[in-house]
């Protein structure tokens, strides 16, 4: 049971055994996909099963950093066998990040299950536009099984995914990730940007909060997501509102494939704008309502220090 803490946005205990159900679900179809399936199962997995029993009894950070860090390597290092050490670790630190942050953001009714399934889904959309069916298949199956999900998550949920589902989807999807611009199905920055409302959100908040001085790992609630929420949207709004951005950027990403370089960096230019002027908009109505008018910053560390 997911029992309400600080970081918390529901108020009764709600049980977190989705994300079993989808990597259950995940798991058979790979059964009817080529061998290779397993070389990105296997240690999404592995997480799953160790992120379960972070679920049930909470397991120290560094033990959870430590298999994180070690699936990803390993996942690297069977990409790119004749990489070294040094690449594998370059690339598994933002694997083991979109691990976390997908965590991270997973606190509001039907968030996550959505970013899987937009996420997921535009990868198998650029996939099949490449020709790779069998990959296309792998990552449209990762969005059915969101999708499914979404049917008891979306508010008022009656399950949520739990670490056990979170983890391994953030892993998968920075492994996806990396595995099509390996097969050159797409460019380094399209999977940034499929995940961008993710990635945005979870790093922007760190920072926030690392230039604080506060404990970046600790449980909070000062997510631009759910400060949303507590300034009084609902979470099917916020549902609706997030899933519009994710189409957008998806659709954007993919769009952008097939534009020149000097068309991407406009593209880019755009979603950079788009996204700083929503995140000081939220900094400043945040501000106003908190009735401080310092550093959006310092009067979200009042308002947590209040409740």
């Amino acid at each position: 049971m997911d029992h309400p803490n600080v970081r918390s946005l529901h108020h009764r205990p709600i049980p977190r055994t989705g994300g079993l159900a989808m990597m259950a679900g995940i798991t058979v179809a790979v059964l009817f996909m080529p061998l290779e399936a397993w070389f990105w199962l296997i240690p999404a997995l592995i997480l799953t099963g160790i992120s379960l029993l972070d679920d049930w009894w909470g397991l120290p950070i560094g033990v959870r950093f430590v298999a994180h860090l070690t699936v990803s390597i390993w996942l690297c290092a069977g990409l790119l066998p004749g990489a070294g050490w040094l690449t594998w670790f370059a690339l598994a630190l933002p694997m083991v990040w979109m691990t976390n942050l997908y965590n991270f953001m997973d606190g509001s009714d039907g968030l996550a299950g959505g970013m899987t399934l937009f996420g997921f889904g535009f990868y198998g959309f650029a996939a099949w536009l490449a020709d790779d069916t069998v990959f296309a298949t792998a990552n449209f199956t990762v969005a059915a099984a969101a999708l499914a999900f979404l049917l008891f998550n979306f508010h008022p949920a009656r399950v949520f995914m739990g670490d056990a589902g979170s983890i391994p989807l953030g892993f998968l999807a920075s492994a996806f990730g990396l595995i099509g611009w390996h097969s050159g199905l797409w460019s380094a920055g399209f999977p940034v940007l499929v995940f961008s409302p993710f990635i945005v959100d979870a790093t922007v908040t760190l920072l926030h909060r690392a230039i604080r001085g506060e404990r970046v790992w600790q449980a909070h609630k000062s997510h631009y997501y759910q400060r949303l929420v507590r300034m009084g949207w609902s979470h099917w709004k916020l549902a609706l509102a997030e899933y519009g951005l994710m189409f957008a950027t998806g659709l954007s990403a993919v769009i952008g494939q097939r534009l020149g370089p000097s068309q991407v960096i406009v593209v880019l230019a755009a979603w950079v704008g788009i996204y700083a002027a929503s995140m000081w908009t939220i900094d400043r109505r945040w501000a106003t309502q908190s009735g401080c008018f310092i550093t959006p910053s310092t009067c979200s560390r009042e308002r947590e220090e209040e409740e």
